[in-house]
């Protein structure tokens, strides 16, 4: 088994760092802060030491003025967030709204967690109660009729990712202690025939991504670690990160061969936050493997009516 150590990146610690995803085509990372609302946009740059790793330098910060569970770069270039319980368009201006999530009759209050657009370009979001009521989640494919049920009920909505082939998705509903693994219908966005692919007895399974060789990566919330599995749920490699709660991950970089890792403060005591001072930071490492070409929104020829 490898293991790795994970460095701290530059910008100020935030409070529940979630969700970095790469633009290839603008050699841009995109990451949120959930409970702050914010959406951040930054660039990969030398670090002030000379040292071998990347740092990572924000360029703009936008505050939605709601939580925000993921932003997702599309096909036309212009960033979606999944906020509260809408899906927004990030242009200039102000953020249009293209989908909300209907009201349900049970008052349980929602948000949208982590999010992910499949390899054709759907756009999959999770959502969960924010008191964490049990079986109060879902996960939605947002189609142009609106948000359509397809894993349903979760607890806490996270980590997506798909094979290579686009043929197995992964996902964490994190109270569980499992990413399971689906088959997935590449020309219906369905997924089918759910299974356990790997368990964790320490610690709960947050985000996640799958490496261009279908390897999973996991950030694992409560342990301080990254978790990577082989395609049969074999443990391959372990990145320790100095955070207790790693929150996400996603590779990055003109190569895809770095690793940018987030954590988060929220939920650490002051004793804790006194021992982890790097905590709610992004991290980085070259783990030794490159991710896939990122999956971005096709929104070109999509239109919604909700």
């Amino acid at each position: 088994m490898h293991r790795t150590i994970a460095l701290p990146c530059a910008p100020e610690p935030g409070r529940l760092i979630e969700g970095p995803v790469w633009d290839h085509r603008s050699q841009e990372l995109l990451w949120v802060d959930i409970t702050a609302g914010l959406v951040h946009r930054g660039i990969l740059t030398p670090r002030a030491d000379g040292g071998e790793l990347p740092d990572i330098a924000v360029r703009e910060s936008l505050d939605l003025g709601t939580t925000v569970g993921a932003v997702l770069p599309s096909w036309s270039g212009t960033p979606l967030a999944a906020a509260g319980t809408s899906v927004l368009r990030l242009g200039p201006g102000e953020p249009a709204r293209i989908a909300t999530l209907p009201e349900r009759s049970d008052h349980v209050r929602r948000r949208f967690n982590d999010a992910a657009c499949d390899p054709v370009g759907r756009l999959l979001a999770g959502t969960m109660a924010l008191d964490t009521t049990p079986d109060a989640g879902t996960l939605y494919r947002l189609d142009p009729s609106g948000f359509t049920p397809v894993v349903d009920p979760v607890t806490v909505s996270n980590g997506l990712g798909w094979s290579p082939d686009g043929r197995l998705m992964y996902y964490a509903d994190s109270p569980t202690h499992r990413v399971d693994v689906f088959d997935y219908d590449l020309a219906t966005g369905t997924p089918l025939n759910r299974r356990p692919f790997a368990r964790f007895e320490t610690g709960v399974p947050d985000g996640l991504t799958v490496d261009a060789h279908g390897n999973v990566w996991v950030a694992v919330w409560g342990a301080g670690k990254v978790r990577a599995f082989a395609p049969d749920g074999a443990l391959l490699s372990v990145i320790d990160v100095s955070a207790t709660h790693v929150s996400s991950c996603a590779f990055a970089g003109p190569e895809l061969d770095v690793l940018v890792i987030t954590t988060a403060r929220e939920e650490l005591t002051t004793a804790q936050l006194r021992r982890q001072r790097d905590a709610g930071r992004l991290f980085v490492c070259r783990p030794g493997t490159t991710g896939q070409t990122p999956h971005l929104y096709e929104d070109l020829t999509t239109e919604h009516t909700s």
